[in-house]
């Protein structure tokens, strides 16, 4: 079977076992990334040639000078497929796949998986509940929205990944202030009514416009309130039978159907409000960051970039995908900033400890049971360890870094 060439487009350093797997698999793996990170250890042995970016920044002057970069290089080369590793490199992987009729998701559905505007219009459309919001386009529009919902409201940023450039305000001044700060970047964020419950994670995998592979989690501490509040993140696996599991399910099918997902690795992100009811928050078209694919493959048996990478190798060749076999267990995930530059891990003892963190001022860990009540005591003592042993905190950045 004739080799196939993937681009891969990572920004920031990710993705090391897709492209290791994609390599597995026959075929040629080139890497667009960030001429910052050339030094990063990326796979070397299953990189065929990386192509340099000037800067990650996703301007018309940059699309334009990557196009006629790709340009060049495609008239000795050839590439079957485009993957983009990151949030940040969606647009871009689109942009090249419609400027060089390549196969794969196009600019517009890209949009659903990147622009939380787009988002929100189209899951509200397609009568999936969605919080209360307003784009910032139009005076009006956003008085009548301040004036007919109830505060706190958060202002966020379209296309930022994570908590990074979310503002929380209070009152009708208070916003004003913030949209007036913005001046003219303002069309770029849109503004929500903020309400405080449970926040879930559903990691997915899709094939023909179908769900082959899903595992819902729980959030215990979300990523916005690390950021903005300096805690611990905590994630962990919902029980099988967990009552609300098969809302998120059915949320979450309905959601990829929305926004015509055919062919990725999802990770998306849903809220049970004091109301009692599932609202669709956010999702993204590739595998869910902040270790959270270590804490399914630790539950699960299934590493989401290797089966990613092996779902588009399928697709590409015309090949029949068969689903990986999920091998039900439960895991939570514990990560930190350390005041310590190399923590030392060795003091968490206890054989449910799958996984530890190697990483500068950092203290991370993954454990797994067959008891979900286990991971949650597990993830409750660690957190209080790290508190009064390891943890630091740091504001969160206004853009994001690599």
């Amino acid at each position: 079977m004739p080799s196939l060439s993937f681009l891969c487009i990572a920004t920031f350093f990710k993705g090391e076992e897709f492209m290791r797997t994609c390599k597995q698999l026959g075929n040629t793996v080139y890497l667009l990334t960030d001429r910052k990170l050339a030094d990063k250890d990326w796979p070397r042995d299953a990189i065929d040639d990386f192509f340099y970016l000037p800067t990650s920044a996703n301007t018309t002057e940059n699309h334009n000078e990557m196009l006629a970069g790709l340009a060049f290089v495609m008239r000795s080369r050839k590439i079957d497929r485009v993957v983009a590793l990151d949030d940040f490199d969606v647009e871009k992987a689109a942009l090249i796949r419609e400027t060089f009729r390549i196969p794969g998701m196009g600019q517009t559905t890209a949009r659903f998986f990147r622009d939380k505007l787009a988002m929100r219009t189209r899951a509200q459309s397609e009568g999936i509940r969605v919080p209360a919001f307003s784009a910032l386009f139009n005076d009006q529009a956003i008085t009548d929205f301040l004036t007919s919902t109830e505060a706190p409201w958060l202002i966020k940023p379209r296309s930022e990944a994570s908590a990074t450039g979310i503002r929380k305000v209070h009152s009708l001044d208070e916003a004003w202030s913030v949209i007036h700060q913005l001046d003219n970047e303002r069309s770029n964020y849109l503004i929500e009514s903020f309400k405080p419950g449970t926040v879930y994670h559903v990691d997915s995998l899709s094939c023909n416009g179908t769900i082959v592979f899903s595992r819902a989690s729980q959030y215990l501490a979300t990523p916005m309130d690390v950021a903005h509040g300096g805690g611990v993140f905590r994630t962990m696996n919902l029980a099988l039978d967990a009552p609300e599991a098969a809302d998120l399910y059915t949320m979450n099918e309905a959601v990829m159907g929305a926004f015509r997902m055919l062919h990725s690795a999802s990770h998306s992100e849903f809220i049970r409000c004091d109301d009692g009811e599932l609202y669709f928050l956010e999702t993204s078209s590739r595998v869910g960051g902040a270790h959270i694919a270590e804490m399914v493959e630790a539950a699960t048996g299934v590493n989401l970039w290797r089966e990613w990478a092996i779902l588009e190798n399928a697709v590409a060749r015309d090949l029949t995908y068969l689903p990986p076999v999920d091998r039900p267990q439960y895991a939570g995930l514990i990560v930190s900033l350390a005041r310590q530059q190399w923590p030392d891990l060795s003091v968490f003892t206890e054989p449910e400890i799958w996984w530890r963190m190697n990483r500068e001022y950092h203290v991370g860990l993954i454990v797994r049971a067959t008891d979900p009540g286990r991971v949650r005591q597990l993830l409750d003592a660690y957190m209080q360890r790290i508190y009064a042993e390891f943890h630091a905190s740091a504001p969160v950045p206004d853009k994001p870094t690599n």
